[in-house]
């Protein structure tokens, strides 16, 4: 053999060993699930998201114009679930100059009522919700949330089991809490973190062998596992009015296990209840439930005809049955499958929906009666902050909380071939999602935004973004004019607000903590 021919034999050799050692490492670690399922070929997308800004600034896309997560956005997101530098430079990008409806945050300059002029709190500051879940109807397991910002329903079946157990040990870390989602409670869902339980259509995990509700059968589930609440699903922002369908592919024997439905079936849950079929009986059901598990329960439901709001509002007005919560989710939002119709205009976009709902709460005097929770892209700092100042107690997070995990916009939830092991059944990628690095970024990513709402908190004023108000915020015509949300949403003075008594007690309870920080923080040094 020819020198020059050993050579090159050589230096294949050395590149397919090479090669080999990448293959070898990628296959093995657990940091990056593309990685693990998409060897060396993986390496592409890190690079090509690298230089991403520097190709998008002269042939693509800006970072403002991908949908429905821009790229800035999922940057962030990214960004503080992996605990790193979040901080944006030289000033936005975004087209303030252009834009409609783009929201303005009013800081004041000297302190506001209750603001505090020492830093802001820690990382780790808690920050509870404003109102007691339940304490207004007296449920017997009342409690107030430990953080205002908590995971969405997303069900066991349309995410993979490491992607719950990473969302639940992760809500553990982080205090909060994990919605179910219809699909029922999943050993998944059993890593630590206190639950949600959503009564869906279908009565998963609570409906006897005809598919019928059965509360027996729910009183036990709820006491077999750390349920804090129950939330019946009326309708939901990815497909209201229509309901949940669980392709065949995703219904493995596991999951048709815990729903008690068939194995390799389409899994279609009906689009309205049957156990209640108007506000009066709904009403009579929500009673019953509490009763029984003396939990605090509420409903959830995208907003379209507003029949259904008056009829609930008027009848809780004599104060005799009522919801102990009510989650508005906006037509935008939605980590679940839909036809495009459903997803793109079936049902009001979160603020509509939002102010809608609470208005006529409002009116009748009920607002310190019951907790607001909003959800629909409102785990981006900004719009959850335009969701408190509109009247919110809480916010929870769907497919922000899915970015925290890993999942990167690629749109392939209905399909069963998620890249990342996020949005399938499919051990070909679920395999590359390892639960025990992902917990910890989705308690990142919901500590980062905690933190973002109470810094801002602060520059407006106040110790806690339940204490903002619907003056506090502009929503800018471009550079043509600028609305307050009292003006542009017709709020009344007070609405948006806390009662007088419900102010001063979440006063105490900031001080509280902030008071037990410090200490903490003493005893450190």
């Amino acid at each position: 053999m020819e020198p020059g021919t050993r050579a090159g034999a050589k230096l294949a050799g050395m590149a397919a060993a090479a090669l080999g050692g990448v293959v070898a490492y990628d296959l093995t670690q657990k940091k990056h699930a593309i990685l693990r399922n998409f060897p060396v070929i993986g390496h592409f997308r890190y690079w090509v998201e690298t230089v991403g800004p520097e190709l998008r600034q002269y042939i693509v896309t800006s970072n403002d114009e991908e949908r429905p997560f821009s790229r800035d956005q999922r940057r962030w997101v990214y960004a503080s679930a992996k605990g790193e530098n979040n901080y944006f430079g030289f000033g936005t990008d975004n087209d303030v100059e252009r834009v409609v409806g783009y929201p303005i945050i009013k800081h004041r300059t000297f302190t506001g009522p209750g603001a505090t002029t020492a830093p802001h709190g820690g990382e780790g500051m808690p920050l509870p919700s404003a109102k007691v879940l339940g304490g207004p109807r007296g449920r017997r397991h009342a409690f107030r949330p430990a953080s205002v910002v908590n995971i969405s329903g997303m069900s066991f079946g349309a995410l993979s089991a490491p992607a719950i157990t990473a969302l639940n040990a992760g809500a553990a870390i982080a205090d909060c809490l994990q919605n179910t989602g219809e699909g029922s409670i999943a050993p998944a869902h059993r890593q630590g973190g206190d639950l949600v339980f959503q009564i869906g259509t279908a009565y998963f995990g609570c409906r006897d062998e005809q598919g019928r509700f059965d509360l027996g059968r729910l009183v036990d589930l709820v006491q077999s596992a750390p349920v804090r609440a129950i939330e019946i699903k009326l309708s939901q922002g990815a497909k209201p009015g229509l309901g949940g369908m669980l392709p065949a592919a995703k219904v493995d024997r596991t999951i048709a296990g815990i729903r008690g439905i068939p194995e390799g079936v389409d899994c279609a849950s009906p689009s309205r209840h049957t156990a209640f079929d108007d506000v009066d009986s709904m009403l009579d059901f929500v009673e019953t439930v509490a009763e029984a598990t003396g939990l605090p329960v509420g409903i959830k439901s995208a907003v379209g005809n507003m029949t259904f709001w008056d009829e609930l509002v008027e009848r809780m007005e004599p104060r005799q049955r009522g919801v102990d919560f009510v989650n508005v989710d906006g037509g935008e939002g939605g980590t679940g499958a839909a036809p495009m119709i459903f997803a793109d205009s079936v049902a009001y976009p979160f603020r509509i929906a939002f102010t809608e709902v609470y208005k006529r709460f409002a009116e009748a005097g009920l607002t310190d009666d019951l907790t607001f929770i909003g959800a629909g892209k409102l785990g981006l700092t900004e719009n959850a902050l335009v969701a408190f100042a509109l009247g919110a107690d809480m916010v929870n997070v769907g497919r922000e909380a899915m970015l925290s995990i890993g999942c990167i916009q690629a749109q392939k939830c209905h399909t069963d071939h998620c890249p990342v092991g996020v949005a399938t059944q499919n051990p070909r990628y679920t395999r590359g999602l390892d639960p025990t690095l992902k917990k910890e970024r989705l308690a990142s990513y919901v500590l980062s935004l905690r933190r973002d709402l109470l810094k801002v908190s602060e520059a407006v004023g106040v110790v806690h973004p339940g204490l903002m108000n619907a003056d506090d915020i502009d929503i800018l015509d471009g550079q043509r004019s600028a609305e307050s949300l009292r003006a542009l949403y017709g709020y009344e003075p007070g609405w948006g607000e806390l009662g007088q008594g419900l102010q001063d007690e979440l006063l105490d309870v900031m001080a509280s903590l902030g008071e037990g920080q410090h200490d903490d923080e003493d005893g450190k040094r």
